[in-house]
């Protein structure tokens, strides 16, 4: 963890993997808003907000952020362009 209390992607492997049915730590992502491809390993995670806060590492746009809901998820692609799934 660093000091302004982010964690890297890592820290959401599970929840990408209940959300997609895969791993996703490795796979690439592109910023919407700086265009940086990044393994979505590599973004930062904030969760000190009600869900999860995933932003660009290069840039510190918000690409997405996943709330729980009572059952499932609400998901908002921010600025994510676009993510490689196999």
């Amino acid at each position: 963890m660093s000091d302004d209390g982010h964690l890297d992607g890592n820290a959401l492997g599970g929840l990408l993997l209940e959300l997609f049915g895969q791993e996703m730590t490795d796979r690439l992502g592109c910023c919407g808003a700086c265009g940086a491809v990044n393994a979505l390993g590599a973004v930062l995670v904030y969760r000190r907000a009600p869900g999860d806060v995933m932003r660009c590492p290069n840039c510190g746009t918000v690409l997405m952020v996943v709330v729980p809901l009572e059952v499932g998820f609400r998901i908002s692609f921010e600025a994510i362009r676009w993510v490689e799934a196999v």
